[in-house]
């Protein structure tokens, strides 16, 4: 078993709301090739591998330094396939080669404002026994315990019964990030995915996250990067 995890960068070729959105230039570089160096940063992953179904980008994910053994199955390239079926896929393939991994990572390709030291400080929540499995998540701006519904065509609450509670006093709710998941090989398994008892979330503040599904949502993650690389 190789004793550093495995990092699966994702990235197949089909993109509808922005074509040929894994290896679009953002702030003057292919985007996939700012996940590909935050692996190798972290420093946590002895393979560091591109999944995708498309020659252009496991050409670009090479000359950056990812490694790409083989390309992706039909039936995990269309608009229906898992992020965690994509993952078994490849776990299963280098198995099949001889090469078995206790730590495995799945790392978005277009994540350009992921924090390596966030990524490193996952796997060593795992390594040390604290969780099985660990994501990057954000904290919502506002109490969803606030949350408002329209219900015959009126605005009320969804929960009134939090209508007198203090912001302060209301349990903090958090999301997704979309950036990062790591697990122990064996938890994914039995898991079927990253998701399981043991899981921790590794917090991301909300300038460090932005949604990538339109021209507006890139730009906006531009201007974070920038002012990122400002401070």
């Amino acid at each position: 078993m190789d004793k550093q995890g495995i990092c699966i960068i994702p990235a197949r070729g089909g993109s509808k709301r922005i074509p040929r959105k894994n290896i679009r230039l953002f702030a003057g570089e292919p985007i996939i090739v700012y996940s590909i160096r935050a692996a190798r940063e972290a420093g946590c992953f002895g393979e560091i591998m591109v999944s995708t179904d498309d020659a252009e980008i496991a050409k670009v994910a090479q000359e950056y330094g990812a490694n790409v053994p083989f390309m992706r199955r039909g039936e995990t390239s269309d608009d229906y396939a898992t992020t965690d079926s994509v993952v078994a896929e490849v776990l299963a393939e280098y198995q099949r080669r001889g090469r078995v991994f206790g730590l495995v990572c799945c790392l978005y390709a277009t994540a350009p404002l992921v924090d390596p030291e966030r990524i490193s400080s996952a796997a060593a929540l795992i390594a040390v026994g604290e969780c099985d499995s660990a994501f990057a998540t954000v904290r919502y701006g506002h109490p969803i315990q606030r949350a408002m519904v329209v219900r015959n065509g009126y605005t009320t609450l969804k929960w009134p019964e939090y209508a007198e509670a203090r912001t302060q006093d209301l349990e903090p709710s958090y999301h997704d990030a979309g950036q990062f998941y790591l697990a122990t090989v064996e938890a994914f398994h039995r898991n079927g995915g990253f998701w399981g008892a043991r899981t921790k979330g590794i917090e991301i503040p909300e300038t460090q996250v932005q949604d990538l599904d339109n021209e507006v949502d890139w730009r906006l993650a531009e201007l974070k990067y920038k002012l990122l690389r400002e401070r």
